[in-house]
C-alpha cells in the first residue's frame, strides 16, 4: 500500500571535541537504524563535535574538523539508502550556526539553521551561536572543497526548508524550539508537513522528565503528525548530564521509548508508522486551519520514499505508558552514570570519599555503590564496552566483575578523618556503611596535623587560639574549626594520590566531595575543605532529597547502616564534643531548618526574589508556623549569611547539576561575590512592612 514508514531515533553518549569517537558512535546508530529496517535516522544536537565545547566552537578548528567528520559520513558505506540527519556547527556567511545537515547517498539534500535559541539557565547558545531569524527564507550555501569532492554539489539549500520525499514531508525542530510558544511545528503542521524531528542536548534535572514527554505528547495532539526525539546522553565534559529519553509520537501517543538512564553509550529507538493515521486525524481535527496557512514551507524535493509497496503485513507501534522514574531513583541513576562517565574518561583508577558519617557523604557513597551496581548489571547483560573499562580501570585484563561490593572494593576507597572532636557514633557509622557496600575503608586521626599547623602559628605569634568554650572568643573558634576542615582536605588528597602506590597498585583516585545544595546556598562550609574536590555528585540536590534517597537505597540495597545515619542530627563535628557526645549541630549554627533553606532557594533563584519580595511570599507560604517578624529574621539572616559566603561559590567544586535553584557560579547562577551584606535598603523595607502589619486591623478574608 506504501503508507507504513520505518524511522529512527537515538541517544549518543558523544564527548565534546572527541570527533574520533563521536563518529564511531554516529555510524553504530546509522548502522543499528538500517537493521531496524529504517529510511530516516535522526541524532543529537550538535552530535558531530558534542554539544559542550563551549568557547572551543569560536576556533575554526572545530568548524573544520566537524566537516572532516561530515565527509567520513558521506563516504561511509553504512550511511548509503537512509535518510541521515546529523548535527554540527557551520559558518554561513561570516555567521556561526548550529545545523542539522541532512544527506542520503552521498549527496547533501539540506542545511536547517536552528532558529530559537537556548539562552537561559546553564545555556548559552547566542554566545556562540546566532538564530535563524528569517522565516521561510533559503539561501544557497556553498560547500567547502572537501565536500565538494564527495558528493560533487557546490551549493545546498540553507535556511528554513522543510525535506519532501515522494511518499511524506518531513520538518526539523532543534531543541529549545519544542519548548518555545512559537515552536516551528505549529506552522509546519499547518502546512502539511507530517513528521517532525527534534534533535536535543537536554540535561537532566529531578522531576522534569514528564515536562518533555508532555511537550512532545502535545505537539502532536493539537495538529496531529509523527514526532521524533532524539537527545545526547552523559557527561560531555561538564556539569551536567544529559539523560536520553529518545522517543517516538504519534497524534498526541507515545510508541516507542528509550531509557532516561543507560551505560550504553549507543541506544537507537525505531518504530514503524501509517501515515494514514496522521491524515485521518487531522482530516476531522485541523483541516479547516490548514486551508488558512499564509506563508508555505520551502520544499526540497527528494527522489526517495520512506515506505515500501508491499507493507500489508507490516505490524505498526501501538501507544505505550511512559514510566517516570521517582526522584529517589533519578538520584540513584543519573549521578551514578554521571560518575562513571566522568571516571572512564579522566584515566584515573577510582574514587577516594571522606566519608564522615553524615548524611551527605553517606548520600556520595551510596551513589558511587549505585554506579557499581550498574556496571556489573552492563556487564552481565553483554556490555562489552564497559567490561572492557572496567578491565582497563582496575588494571586486569581477565577481570570481570560479579557483585557491586566485589567491585567496590577495587575501585572505592572511603576514609574516616577522626579528630578529637569526633564521636565514637560517626565513626561507626561510617565503618557499617563502608563495609555494607564494600568500599576499601581506612580511619586517618588528624589531631597530630592539626596540633602541627597550630604550633606553627603559636611560634610565629605567641597565641593559642581556644575554643569558645575554652573561653575563646568567636573568631578562635571559626579559625579552629577551619583548620581542622582544610587539614582533611590537604590529607584527601595526599591519600588520593599515593594510597593505590601504597597498596602496589597503578594509577590515582578522584577525590569525591559532599556538600549539598543548600549549604552551598548559604555557604555553611569551610572554603578548601573536604567538601573541595574533583567532583561531588550531590552539589546540586537538596538535604530534603538526599534523606529520602538515603531510605530508598536502605530498601533498594539493604543498606541497612543508612537507618542510624537518618536517625542522627546532622553535625560537622568541629567543636569540641559535651561528655563525649555532640554538641554543635547544622540547623541551629544556621539559623534556618534545611526544609526552610530548601523554600528559600527556590523563591530566591525560581521565582527570581529579592529579600524583600521573598518576605512578601513568605508572611502567607509560613503563616501557620511563623510571625511576620520571625519570618523577617530567617530572610535577613539567609542573605546575610548568603551574601557573607557567596565567594566560596566561585571556587565551590564541580558538582552534578540537578535542581533549578542550584546556585553553581560557573554559568548557571550568575552574581557578584562581594555584597554589602548590611541590606540596608531592602531590610528597611522589610522592617516597614512588619510594623504597618502590626500596626494595621486586616479586613477578615
Amino acid at each position: 500500500m506504501g503508507r507504513k514508514v520505518t524511522l529512527a531515533t537515538c541517544s549518543l553518549n558523544q564527548w565534546a571535541l572527541d570527533f574520533d569517537g563521536n563518529l564511531e558512535r554516529i555510524l553504530k546508530s546509522i548502522e543499528i537504524a538500517k537493521a531496524h529496517g529504517a529510511k530516516y535516522r535522526l541524532g543529537p544536537e550538535l552530535e558531530i563535535s558534542g554539544y559542550g565545547c563551549a568557547d572551543h566552537f569560536y576556533e575554526s578548528d572545530t568548524l573544520l574538523h566537524s566537516f572532516e567528520v561530515l565527509r567520513k559520513l558521506l563516504e561511509s558505506p553504512i550511511t548509503q539508502d537512509i535518510i541521515c540527519d546529523v548535527g554540527m556547527p557551520i559558518m554561513h556567511h561570516n555567521v556561526r550556526y548550529n545545523c542539522r545537515v541532512l544527506f542520503l547517498n552521498r549527496k547533501i539534500l539540506l542545511i536547517r539553521p536552528k532558529m530559537l535559541m537556548a539562552n537561559h539557565g546553564i545555556y548559552r547558545e547566542m554566545r556562540w551561536f546566532s538564530p535563524w531569524n528569517q522565516l521561510r527564507k533559503v539561501e544557497e550555501y556553498f560547500l567547502p572543497r572537501m565536500i565538494q569532492e564527495v558528493t560533487g554539489q557546490d551549493t545546498v539549500p540553507f535556511g528554513d526548508c522543510v525535506l519532501s520525499t515522494k511518499d511524506t514531508c518531513i520538518g526539523t525542530e532543534i531543541c529549545a524550539e519544542l519548548w518555545n510558544p512559537r515552536s516551528p511545528h505549529i506552522q509546519m503542521g499547518l502546512d502539511g508537513v507530517e513528521i517532525f524531528t527534534n534533535s536535543s542536548a537536554s540535561h537532566h534535572e529531578l522531576r522534569k522528565a514528564d515536562q518533555r514527554v508532555n511537550l512532545v505528547k502535545s505537539a502532536t495532539t493539537k495538529s496531529g503528525g509523527i514526532y521524533l526525539y532524539a537527545n545526547q546522553r552523559g557527561c560531555d565534559g561538564d556539569r551536567l548530564y544529559y539523560d536520553g529519553c529518545a522517543m517516538v509520537a504519534i497524534n498526541g501517543d507515545i510508541v516507542a521509548q528509550g531509557a532516561q538512564f543507560s551505560l550504553n553509550d549507543v541506544e537507537v529507538i525505531a518504530a514503524t508508522l501509517d501515515l494514514e493515521d496522521v491524515r485521518s486525524y487531522r482530516g476531522e481535527v485541523c483541516q479547516p486551519h490548514m486551508e488558512s496557512e499564509p506563508k508555505p514551507c520551502h520544499r526540497v524535493k527528494v527522489d526517495f520514499s520512506l515506505s515500501s509497496g508491499d507493507d500489508i503485513y507490516l505490524p505498526t507501534h501501538q501507544p505505550i505508558t511512559w514510566h517516570f522514574h521517582t526522584a529517589e531513583e533519578e538520584i540513584s541513576l543519573g549521578p551514578a552514570c554521571w560518575l562513571w562517565d566522568y571516571l572512564r574518561r579522566s584515566g584515573q583508577a577510582g574514587f577516594l570519599l571522606p566519608l564522615s558519617g553524615g548524611v551527605d557523604s553517606s548520600s556520595t557513597a551510596c551513589i558511587v555503590h549505585s554506579m557499581c551496581v550498574l556496571l556489573c548489571q552492563a556487564v552481565e547483560d553483554g556490555n562489552s564496552q564497559v567490561l572492557k573499562e572496567v578491565r582497563c580501570l582496575v588494571g586486569d585484563e581477565s577481570y570481570r566483575p560479579q557483585r557491586p561490593k566485589e567491585l567496590c572494593g577495587r575501585i572505592f576507597t572511603t576514609c574516616y578523618m577522626a579528630s578529637e572532636n569526633s564521636s565514637a557514633d560517626t565513626c561507626n557509622r561510617a565503618k557499617d556503611l563502608a563495609n555494607q557496600i564494600g568500599s576499601t575503608h581506612m580511619n586517618i586521626n588528624i589531631d597530630m596535623a592539626v596540633k602541627a599547623v597550630l604550633g606553627i602559628f603559636s611560634v610565629v605569634t605567641g597565641r593559642l587560639p581556644q575554643f569558645r568554650v575554652n573561653g575563646g572568643s568567636h573568631r578562635e573558634n571559626l579559625a579552629l574549626q577551619n583548620v581542622q576542615a582544610r587539614v582533611r582536605m590537604v590529607l584527601a588528597y595526599l591519600f588520593a594520590q599515593l594510597s593505590l602506590w601504597a597498596r602496589g597498585k597503578p594509577g590515582g583516585l578522584l577525590v569525591l566531595g559532599s556538600a549539598n545544595v543548600d549549604e552551598s546556598l548559604t555557604g555553611y562550609f569551610t572554603k578548601y575543605d573536604c567538601s573541595s574536590a574533583d567532583i561531588n555528585p550531590i552539589g546540586g540536590i537538596s538535604k530534603t532529597d538526599l534523606k529520602s534517597f538515603l531510605l530508598y537505597c536502605v530498601e533498594q540495597f539493604q543498606l541497612t547502616a543508612l537507618r542510624g545515619i537518618l536517625a542522627a542530627p546532622p553535625t560537622a563535628e568541629l567543636e569540641p564534643l559535651t561528655d563525649g557526645q555532640v554538641s554543635q549541630t547544622d540547623e541551629a549554627d544556621m539559623g534556618m531548618t534545611y526544609s526552610e533553606l530548601s523554600v528559600i532557594g527556590r523563591l530566591r533563584k525560581i521565582s527570581k526574589c529579592g529579600p524583600f519580595s521573598m518576605f512578601c511570599k513568605l508572611i502567607h507560604m509560613w503563616k501557620d508556623a511563623l510571625s511576620p517578624t520571625e519570618v523577617a529574621q530567617k530572610v535577613k539572616r539567609f542573605f546575610r549569611m548568603y551574601s557573607v559566603n557567596r565567594h566560596k561559590m566561585t571556587t565551590v567544586t564541580p558538582s552534578y547539576h540537578a535542581e533549578s535553584y542550584s546556585p553553581d557560579d560557573n554559568r548557571f547562577d550568575l552574581r557578584p561575590f562581594l555584597y554589602n551584606a548590611r541590606w540596608t535598603w531592602q531590610f528597611r523595607c522589610i522592617d516597614n512592612q512588619v510594623s504597618q502589619m502590626a500596626t494595621n486591623t486586616h479586613p477578615k478574608q
